[in-house]
């Protein structure tokens, strides 16, 4: 089940940035030259008189950004919920941009909007070099606001700034296979989730990396750093924040288990693999129906997890979890389908590893019982076990009591 490969492209290819970027140099320029750049259109000259008059149109100004801002930050929520990614990766670029104009570009709250921006490559375009290098942009400001704000509430924004940047860029080294790099920035993002955990005396929310999020993040950087007994226990705390929120058959649980039947079989705990697998297997069947891909893929994990241990009890469970899945993905996806096919290939590869030749089967699996292919192949099946079979009674006619006098060629 792995994934294909993500193109990692160089920031200099960033067109979307690029496009803006010079837009945003504008935003270098302190905030009240914005606002007399913003306000110019409204008159060129100056009196003794209207001193108050001007100052009431410069803040008028600064409300057409600050409404803009809001705008985009609305707009980006409702695309993300339409799937439309690059057209809310765009809106996050716009929203540095107004932020550079509205607090100036040393300001948190800038440095806020370069972490979304970052987090939205990152989980938006999956381009991790894009990711670290925005959230690296954001870093030093945050770092800085956060030792010398003295507002509770500004602490906790900067907090959270913190954990996705640091998450940003930690699940960035992941994608690169960089465990080391990746586990040291996501242990970062733990620890300011602890920080901002004690502020809010409990549980934190409306955050935009959960603690679920991050705790997969960290068993995943734990297993690429080869560190199998911290992974488990990070992914072992995920299935209890979800199990605590939504249940324990709840959707979220069955890759969950799959990830941490993983992890067992590594450690060699393969009845452990097992029960885990089983338990993502029974949610399958409960929310998606015993006849769907979900459920077929836990299947084959199954079929795959019972071969895996080497145990001969177990061959009949792995046929069974073979059958269910190749029948389940036939059903839902067709005989031609690539999930198919390769579930089928698995099971003639176990079957031929354990010296069987159960070909009638798979051929039933993939053609149906009234195939000519299937006919013909049982028909074949018969002659041989009949051909077989009286092979058998000859040899037991000729063979017994005889044993001495069948040397090369000659009789007594």
């Amino acid at each position: 089940m792995q994934a294909s490969p993500i193109r990692i492209p160089t920031v200099s290819n960033d067109t979307d940035w690029d496009s803006c970027f010079h837009l945003s140099q504008q935003a270098k320029i302190p905030a009240y030259q914005h606002r007399d750049e913003l306000c110019s259109s409204s008159g060129s000259g100056e009196s003794e008189d209207d001193t108050e008059a001007k100052e009431e149109v410069a803040v008028g100004c600064m409300s057409l950004p600050k409404d803009k801002l809001a705008q985009s930050q609305k707009k980006i929520a409702q695309l993300i919920k339409k799937k439309m990614n690059i057209q809310a990766n765009k809106e996050l670029i716009r929203c540095v941009i107004l932020s550079r104009i509205i607090f100036g570009e040393e300001h948190w709250k800038c440095a806020e909007a370069l972490a979304s921006l970052a987090y939205g490559y990152l989980t938006l375009r999956g381009l991790p070099a894009q990711a670290k290098k925005h959230a690296e942009s954001a870093k030093t400001t945050l770092l800085i606001w956060k030792g010398n704000t003295t507002s509770s509430k500004e602490r906790k924004d900067i907090l959270g700034a913190l954990v996705m940047l640091y998450y940003t860029v930690g699940v960035a080294w992941l994608l690169q296979n960089r465990g080391r790099e990746a586990y040291f920035n996501l242990q970062k993002a733990e620890r300011n989730m602890k920080e901002l955990r004690e502020l809010y005396k409990g549980s934190v929310r409306r955050l935009q990396v959960s603690e679920k999020d991050l705790m997969i993040a960290l068993g995943r950087a734990s297993l690429a750093v080869h560190r199998l007994n911290l992974a488990l226990a990070y992914f072992e705390k995920a299935i209890g924040i979800v199990i605590a929120a939504k249940g324990d058959r709840a959707s979220d649980l069955v890759s969950l288990y799959e990830e941490i039947a993983h992890i067992e079989q590594l450690r060699r705990n393969h009845d452990q693999a097992i029960q885990y697998l089983q338990q993502a297997y029974s949610i399958c069947v409960s929310l998606f129906t015993e006849v769907s891909p979900q459920t077929a893929e836990a299947s084959a994990l199954l079929a795959k997890a019972h071969a895996l241990s080497g145990e001969a009890q177990r061959r009949d469970a792995v046929e069974t979890y073979f059958i269910k899945s190749i029948s389940a993905y036939q059903a839902t996806l067709g005989p031609t389908d690539y999930e198919t096919l390769t579930t089928v290939e698995e099971f003639c590869k176990w079957l031929v590893q354990n010296g069987e030749k159960q070909c009638l089967m798979i051929q039933i699996l993939l053609y149906g019982s009234e195939h000519s292919k299937s006919r013909d192949t049982k028909d074949l099946l018969t002659l041989m076990r009949r051909a077989s079979s009286c092979s058998s009674r000859w040899r037991r006619q000729i063979i017994p009591g005889r044993r001495n006098c069948i040397c090369k060629g000659t009789e007594v």
